[in-house]
């Protein structure tokens, strides 16, 4: 690095130079960096021929014309005119003007406020053999590059200008290659077609108009051409991350437990930056910074946490922000895993049974955890902070929750250790008693029956290995007894693609086809369980509280048939003994229902088919009054549902219903009056001592 520093200032000292340097590296390697604390002090410092030296430094990133660069020039050489400025940026220790403060002194000087009676030095406003440009950011303009170095040239070949271009050459040429990539393909296959080439078989059609777009719009040759002719030295920056790296850490003095930590794991800060394969150090220094949030935030929380949990964090988290934010993955590759356990549960199905449809995230763990042993692994309240940048404090207690009580794993259920740790872990004097201990809770049903399947892929996978001794057909039996067990206190898995694509089921045997056959039966099961206890929930909120019924009914049931889960008459009961205004709301809420979701809550078509029929049989032959009006509109409109349906057959299909007996008209149905606008009053009394609303 500093036979690098020394050719740079070999180039400044020169008598006479008629062409410019460059300085190439990638993007976020630290170039400005070098600049501002390598290159910029020390030509400041050289003095030649009785001369100080002064830097002009401007970023060309976003610059839009050649006006733009000749008005940073003008503001950066304007503040060695004014000599109350030059004194107060020497008493504030300050060596460069803030770009919003540029603003303001292009106006004031536009408008002569800043100079201050003083007389504008001429000699020194034109002298050039003591100032050295530096234009950064190359690429990153938005004007042709071959104008900009065409405009640098008038320094450099003209007035003899010292200058210094960084820049990287690697996202030039792409730029050069790919600007206005649509016109150049259609003026290209227009033009092959006009030659005749384009139905030529000779050679891919991709690479026929490649050929032409390079032949006709070659810029990368103009750019080779200037620059030959502009360029006189290209230096390659290699840079010393070490140093760099501690430089980023100073930032963090004013915490000195942060700073103290970021110290004590320098080489794992280094050593993780190395690993992610780029030498992106502005990645590296956002990522610090979400690290400096999480520490915090740990520390005020959780004071008592250990330092290896820290520094797995820390790795964590500089590993997904390269991975997110170097362009290596979509953002969404880590969304679906929800924590820890199941991190760990695809890494072992990846490495025991193969399974290479999770590749990313075992290469993930190999790269940024190689020779780094440690149990928790994956934190999403991290992994959603730098996908999101929302700090989820839910996230956080829940994820701090867990790695407090699980970090010891022999402390762990049998069951969970073969699910999120290899099973070569285990020592061989403890296989035994955990595979007996998983058998026993399985029996049991104390195992959610989503683990008991994936358990059943590592049993047989345990079996083929003679490593138990239970057979085949036991296990088998065993397993299915224990998920009808564990049915009665098991939730519905919603997610069963990805809970088994977990571990890896690519080969499914008939002992495992069994099993995922009884586990969507017990499933179904638990998913009608489910919405009726939901149904109950949410329609017991008829007539008496309905804000809470219509709000939790938009929420939870526009999309689910939640209808098929309630009795129908207790459902009209409810629904007649409710006000005419919201008689009219439900109606329209399931109009707007239907329109939405009408794939989703066709397996309630059933259900509102008899409701329409028990309304029907209710208003049939009532004295008119408002409640019948609008309860004859309500059933209108579930006859526009059931068309949506084609259920023309729908009142045929009640009658064959009531005559078999299935369900009872309402007034032959005891347990339920007729409800009419003289005993409403009445039927609410009903309502309100129903069982549920007591509770």
């Amino acid at each position: 690095m500093e036979d690098l520093v020394e050719s740079i200032l070999d180039y400044v000292r020169a008598d006479y130079t008629d062409y410019a340097i460059m300085i190439n590296g990638e993007w976020g390697s630290g170039k400005t960096y070098f600049w501002n604390n390598k290159i910029r002090n020390k030509i400041e410092s050289l003095q030649l021929n009785g001369k100080q030296y002064t830097t002009i430094y401007m970023s060309l990133y976003g610059i839009s014309n050649l006006e733009d660069i000749s008005k940073k020039i003008f503001i950066e050489t304007t503040q060695l005119m004014d000599k109350n400025l030059k004194r107060y940026m020497n008493l504030n220790h300050q060596t460069t003007i803030p770009e919003y403060a540029k603003t303001g002194l292009d106006m004031a000087n536009f408008f002569g406020v800043t100079q201050n009676g003083d007389r504008i030095d001429y000699g020194e406003f034109f002298s050039t053999d003591d100032k050295v440009l530096c234009f950064d950011d190359l690429e990153r303009a938005n004007v042709d590059v071959i104008d900009i170095l065409g405009y640098i040239n008038n320094f450099v070949e003209h007035d003899h200008i010292k200058t210094i271009i960084i820049c990287n050459e690697k996202e030039l040429s792409t730029k050069l290659k790919s600007s206005n990539l649509e016109m150049k393909t259609f003026i290209a296959t227009y033009l092959l077609d006009k030659e005749g080439d384009l139905s030529k078989t000779d050679k891919p059609m991709v690479e026929k108009i490649r050929d032409k777009i390079e032949y006709v719009f070659d810029k990368a040759n103009d750019y080779e051409r200037i620059k030959e002719k502009l360029i006189g030295e290209t230096f390659e920056y290699a840079p010393e991350f070490t140093y760099i790296i501690n430089g980023l850490l100073m930032r963090y003095e004013v915490n000195p437990d942060l700073i103290r930590f970021l110290r004590e794991n320098t080489q794992l800060i280094i050593s993780t930056f190395n690993k992610s394969g780029t030498r992106n150090l502005r990645i590296l220094k956002h990522a610090l910074n979400d690290f400096r949030k999480i520490f915090e935030m740990v520390n005020k929380y959780y004071p008592n946490t250990s330092q290896k949990v820290l520094k797995t964090m820390l790795i964590f988290t500089i590993a997904v922000s390269f991975e997110i934010k170097a362009g290596k993955i979509t953002k969404d590759k880590f969304v679906n895993i929800e924590n820890n356990e199941e991190y760990k549960a695809i890494l072992v199905s990846s490495r025991v049974l193969m399974d290479n449809r999770q590749f990313y995230i075992k290469e993930f763990d190999n790269n940024y955890y190689y020779n780094f042993k440690a149990e928790y692994r994956f934190f999403k309240f991290i992994e959603i902070y730098v996908r999101t940048r929302i700090f989820d404090m839910k996230t956080f207690k829940k994820d701090m929750e867990v790695i407090i009580n699980t970090i010891d794993t022999e402390k762990l259920p049998g069951y969970k250790r073969l699910l999120t740790e290899e099973y070569w872990k285990i020592a061989d004097d403890q296989f035994e008693s955990v595979i007996d201990e998983v058998m026993e809770d399985v029996k049991n049903g104390r195992i959610e029956v989503i683990d008991i399947v994936k358990l059943f892929v590592y049993f047989c996978y345990f079996v083929e290995k003679d490593l138990i001794k239970y057979d085949m057909r036991t296990i088998r039996t065993t397993f299915i007894n224990g998920m009808n067990v564990s049915a009665l206190t098991s939730k519905y898995c919603d997610n069963v693609d990805e809970q088994l694509a977990q571990i890896g089921l690519t080969h499914i045997t008939p002992d495992m086809r069994e099993i995922l056959e009884h586990f969507h039966l017990i499933n179904q099961t638990l998913k009608d369980k489910m919405y009726k206890e939901k149904a109950e929930d949410i329609f017991k909120c008829i007539p008496m509280k309905m804000e809470t019924f219509f709000a939790r009914f938009e929420q939870e049931c526009m999309d689910i048939p939640i209808f098929k889960y309630y009795d129908v008459y207790q459902m009209f009961q409810r629904i007649s003994c409710a006000n005419n205004e919201d008689i009219v709301t439900i109606r329209e809420m399931l109009i707007k229902r239907v329109n939405q979701y009408k794939d989703e809550i066709a397996p309630e078509m059933d259900n509102i088919a008899k409701l329409k029929q028990v309304v029907d049989n209710y208003t049939e032959g009532k004295d008119i009054g408002i409640k019948i009006v609008m309860l004859k509109e309500f059933s209108r409109d579930l006859g526009v549902i059931l068309d949506k349906y084609k259920y023309s057959n729908a009142s045929v299909q009640m009658n064959n219903i009531i005559e078999h007996e299935e369900i009872q008209p309402v007034d032959a149905t005891p347990r339920l009056q007729p409800v009419t606008e003289s005993n409403i009053n009445s039927a609410l009394e009903d309502v309100v001592s129903f069982p549920e609303e007591n509770e």
